[in-house]
């Protein structure tokens, strides 16, 4: 190998580890630049992680929050209830007089033992009494209603008892009504529960409502008491939902239809089975056309269940043969 030769193949060694060299700074700067990436990426993670930390501290907060509000609410419920006894209990000694005219002047503990034609003993005493609403300047329209306060609770519940045997009370041609007086709330409720007095009478149910609020039903020696309206409303939706599937379980299959001569329609149909060996559908319908043959051509029921029985009992080749085909009466 001559000198030049060497030089020659000594350059092109050198190219290639140049080329190499090359390569590897190009690799060492891809991995530089790697490395910053993976840098950033290894901080937006903890960045990421601490805000979801935070997050769920905030989560934790709005938890319990929510917990506290929930205890609240039925704290409220509590409160309101206990307000709504408080208010009832304190209109203990009300009553309402519905229908008094609005020009009568007089006192109530006149008129009243007049209304009921009762004599109270000791007579009744008021604290005071007045018309609820503003007067009406026209004079018109429905008398607005008395309330009044009572000294003494026993005699708020005697005129209440006495009024309520009595039925309507009347003063001269008008149709005066007393009535206990309660909170807006227990109103609503009691006159939720009259709403469903015409489904409770429809269920012939024995019901009953009390004071405050709270309905008595009893239905086949069973009693309950319930408290809230809507939770009535339910029960009965249950109680008819079942009466209804009952009655259509029970509902009975239509009676047969009969021909001219009374006898029922429907019998010797290809249903009927007369060779318990024979069940295709084709010699069903045979059958049955011989049977409605055999039918319509006798007129005794007798003879045709006796045809029918003799019939049965042919094999298919005697069939053909049979001396029972029926002939047509003369007319």
């Amino acid at each position: 190998m001559t000198e030049d030769t060497q030089g020659a193949s000594m350059d092109r060694i050198l190219q290639e580890i140049s080329a190499v060299g090359r390569k590897l700074e190009g690799m060492d700067n891809a991995m530089v630049a790697l490395t910053a990436e993976t840098r950033s990426m290894r901080l937006e993670i903890a960045g990421f992680q601490s805000q979801i930390s935070g997050l769920d501290q905030q989560v934790m907060t709005v938890e319990a929050q929510a917990a506290s509000w929930t205890n609240r609410d039925q704290e409220l419920l509590q409160l309101r209830s206990r307000l709504t006894d408080l208010e009832d209990r304190s209109r203990i000694t009300n009553i309402r007089l519905l229908g008094i005219p609005e020009g009568i002047h007089s006192y109530l503990r006149d008129m009243l033992p007049k209304l009921t034609d009762t004599t109270f003993d000791p007579p009744l005493e008021f604290q005071r009494a007045h018309r609820l609403g503003p007067k009406r300047q026209d004079g018109k329209g429905r008398p607005r209603p008395i309330i009044s306060c009572m000294l003494c609770h026993g005699q708020a519940r005697q005129l209440l008892q006495t009024a309520r045997s009595q039925g309507p009370l009347r003063l001269g041609t008008l149709e005066i009504r007393l009535s206990a007086d309660f909170s807006r709330e227990t109103a609503e409720r009691r006159r939720a529960f009259f709403s469903l007095r015409t489904r409770l009478r429809h269920l012939v149910m024995k019901f009953g409502l009390f004071e405050p609020a709270r309905m008595w039903i009893t239905k086949n020696g069973e009693s309950r008491t319930f408290y809230d309206p809507e939770d009535l409303r339910m029960f009965l939706e249950g109680l008819h939902d079942t009466s209804q599937t009952m009655e259509t379980t029970a509902q009975p299959s239509p009676p047969p239809t009969q021909d001219a001569q009374g006898q029922a329609l429907g019998a010797g149909q290809p249903e009927t089975v007369l060779d318990p060996d024979r069940r295709t559908a084709k010699d069903s319908q045979t059958r049955g056309r011989d049977l409605e043959r055999l039918t319509k051509n006798y007129d005794d029921r007798g003879q045709v269940l006796q045809a029918v029985a003799m019939y049965t009992q042919l094999s298919d080749r005697d069939k053909s043969r049979s001396p029972l085909k029926p002939t047509v009466p003369s007319t």
